[in-house]
């Protein structure tokens, strides 16, 4: 990793140098060679002189491609000093879906730039994808793909896919539809270069047609293209008639747009659009605060929970010491648990059917937890507490109290994080949303409960 740095660095160096010196020839025979990825890597680490100049060099196609890896803002910077040339170039390579992204992180001017230098079938086809709501399968989709007639023969597919192939997605898999567009089946073009041409489609087609709906969400769809290894997912409507496909870069581009608004969620911060470095600190207070707000006066519990004790507390005062470790134990217990229930849940591997196998399951590594860990606490707490640190306050007594707590604690953890994320998918809450800052609070609450208890029952306090 790091020589790929190196070599970055070095390659963004030379690249300056030679926009420096104007050898601009040199400078488009290094950049031919590139992927688009990297290009565009290097191309957000340009000013904004060298950027376009970077991008006019080079060739169309290699153009759009780099176009579509660069962040909303260098884009927008590219689209406003675009003439209306270049424009209308760069959009004629770009395929449906990614020219639909582009509109939608652009400002309203932009869009109507772009719209206006769209061929009237891509604006036909962009205003009616952006018609679906967000996060549903028809949002993500894209129209170019290829179809064909179950009447056609081979010969007459392949010409079909020649002729039109160029401007679709992907042509690797074929969607076989009839009059009406009604999804009938699937070829694989491999299957269409391994038969005879005067093989009937309608013959050799796959009628076995896993599809999804418009409406359906797009975490949905992409959980589908990777439990089947699919390339491409075809979308179909409420009467079962091909609208457009679904290939698995954007399935790829929804998971890591949901896992990084599940960590947000668990991490108790509104989920955000925009990366890190490129969020403003008011932007990034405002979606912070109100958890951290909500979090802090839902922990007047906790200190009610103290405040009703206070005369244990002051009986025998090191208790106050380890409350601590015990709240932190149980939230880092809860969080272990609710973390495996909300990926299993993401995965489709656990559903509220399994709640009960869950539980079980928790019960019985919570048990086994609790008491490896208070094993090691009483064996601690009895050499260093009371031997090494000599704390005479520091008894078998109090130890026991600890442990017992300590296994308690861990045992509520596990069952509550196992169990919130479930039970709020079941009433339609997001499962990240119950994630740690509200296991945490629940489990501040509970450990002190369960401490005092058995504090009452073994000390008599």
């Amino acid at each position: 990793m790091f020589e790929q740095e190196e070599q970055q660095d070095e390659l963004l160096e030379k690249i300056e140098d030679l926009i420096s010196r104007k050898r601009y020839a040199e400078l488009r025979d290094l950049l031919l060679p590139l992927e688009a990825q990297d290009i565009a890597h290097l191309c957000g680490e340009l000013d904004e002189k060298s950027l376009p100049l970077v991008f006019r060099l080079l060739p169309k196609e290699q153009a759009a491609e780099v176009f579509v890896e660069l962040d909303s803002d260098q884009q927008e910077m590219l689209i406003q000093g675009f003439s209306n040339t270049e424009l209308k170039e760069v959009l004629d390579e770009l395929y449906l879906d990614d020219t639909v992204d582009i509109v939608e992180e652009m400002p309203a001017n932009v869009v109507k730039r772009i719209l206006r230098h769209s061929d009237p079938e891509m604006r036909k086809s962009i205003n009616e994808i952006l018609k679906y709501p967000d996060d549903c399968a028809g949002s993500i989709m894209t129209t170019e793909y290829v179809d064909l007639k179950a009447t056609m023969t081979v010969e007459d597919a392949l010409k079909r896919i020649r002729r039109t192939g160029p401007d679709k997605e992907t042509i690797n898999i074929c969607y076989v539809i009839d009059e009406g567009r009604h999804l009938l089946g699937y070829l694989s073009i491999r299957t269409i270069l391994l038969s005879e041409e005067d093989d009937i489609i309608g013959d050799i087609m796959d009628t076995h047609v896993i599809s999804a709906n418009t409406l359906d969400d797009q975490e949905d769809v992409a959980q589908i293209l990777n439990k089947y290894d699919f390339l491409a997912l075809p979308i179909v409507d409420t009467e079962n008639r091909l609208v457009g496909i679904v290939t698995v870069d954007d399935a790829m581009d929804v998971l890591q747009e949901e896992a990084t608004e599940d960590i947000e969620k668990m991490a108790a911060i509104l989920p955000s659009d925009k990366p890190y470095l490129k969020t403003g600190v008011f932007e990034t207070w405002r979606a912070r605060t109100p958890w951290l707000m909500m979090l802090m006066l839902s922990a007047t519990f906790t200190g009610m929970i103290l405040t009703h004790f206070e005369n244990s507390l002051a009986a025998v005062p090191i208790l106050t010491s380890y409350i601590p470790m015990l709240s932190g134990t149980g939230g880092n217990s809860g969080t272990q648990a609710s973390t495996a229930v909300i990926r299993a849940l993401s995965l489709g591997e656990v559903r509220f059917g399994d709640l009960l196998r869950v539980v079980w399951k928790e019960c019985r590594v919570a048990l086994i937890c609790g008491v490896c860990l208070a094993a090691a606490n009483f064996v601690k707490m009895m050499v260093v507490d009371c031997w090494l640190l000599n704390n005479p306050t520091v008894t078998p007594a109090v130890a026991a109290v600890v442990c017992c707590t300590l296994v308690g604690t861990v045992a509520c953890a596990k069952l509550v994080g196992a169990s919130l994320p479930i039970l709020a998918e079941k009433i339609g809450f997001d499962p990240a949303v119950m994630a740690s800052p509200f296991i945490s609070t629940i489990v501040d609450a509970l450990s002190l409960l369960i401490y005092f208890r058995f504090a009452t029952w073994i000390l008599g306090v």
